[in-house]
């Protein structure tokens, strides 16, 4: 199932509420609900990336993020099967 943007904004709604308040704790409470719901960590990663303009600490909250996806995810590529093609 491929979520679309809307529902990405909704987690990070649910997850980390206005942009200014975001940080390192709730990008992995949104990162840990994108997984749940069969959501690729990477996408997530990479729709933090495109909206760092709008985080107070950005840089912050990037590099939390990543840091998250590399340790949650086989060396941050995406998760089998999710957004990905099985390899045989």
């Amino acid at each position: 199932m491929q979520f679309g943007k809307d529902a990405i904004e909704a987690i990070w709604r649910r997850q980390c509420g206005a942009w200014e308040r975001s940080d390192a704790a709730c990008v992995q409470s949104f990162l840990v609900e994108c997984l749940q719901h069969n959501l690729d960590p990477q996408d997530g990663l990479n729709w933090i990336i495109e909206h760092r303009t709008q985080l107070s600490d950005a840089d912050a909250v990037v590099d939390a993020a990543l840091r998250w996806v590399n340790e949650h995810t086989s060396t941050g590529s995406p998760v089998s099967g999710i957004g990905a093609e099985q390899q045989e």
